[in-house]
């Protein structure tokens, strides 16, 4: 099982969100996670977007992975929100993002949380992958095809 997979419960991952602009998709995500795992939407919110204050979280291709730190959270907990209309989000090739893997880390996270990151931005490098997730309208086939992949082994 990947990264991604094992901290995304197929409960986080909606489809067809109606969010106009990042405050809105941000605070979606906040109210899923409060009602999925009793985290404070505000906490959510405001974290997610004291962290794009540091710069998008946009990667391009109309995928964003925004994160935060979030004080007494034990284990990184993940949730994919595909929205209706793609919104703007200042990635770097300027393109509007539809898709957003969010991504909530304990306030003390190192090097787990990096490396999450990493196999997130690795499995969106999948241009198919890629848009295969940004087309599926059905939440449960969305969460399998992010289950089902597998990252490339290193070797070391």
């Amino acid at each position: 099982m990947n990264r991604l997979a094992a901290i995304l419960p197929s409960s986080n991952v909606l489809v067809n969100v109606d969010a106009s602009s990042k405050k809105r998709v941000f605070e979606q995500a906040g109210l899923l996670f409060e009602n999925h795992h009793a985290i404070s939407r505000a906490l959510v919110a405001d974290n997610l977007f004291a962290r794009e204050r540091l710069g998008s979280t946009g990667l391009g291709h109309g995928v964003a992975i925004p994160h935060g730190r979030i004080k007494g959270l034990k284990n990184p907990l993940a949730a994919v929100l595909r929205i209706q209309q793609a919104i703007g989000f200042d990635a770097p090739d300027d393109e509007p993002v539809g898709l957003l893997i969010f991504l909530l880390v304990p306030e003390a996270a190192t090097q787990r949380h990096l490396e999450i990151l990493s196999e997130i931005a690795e499995m969106l490098s999948d241009r198919d992958l890629r848009e295969r997730l940004k087309s599926e309208t059905d939440a449960a086939t969305l969460h399998g095809l992010i289950a089902a992949w597998q990252p490339l082994k290193s070797v070391a």
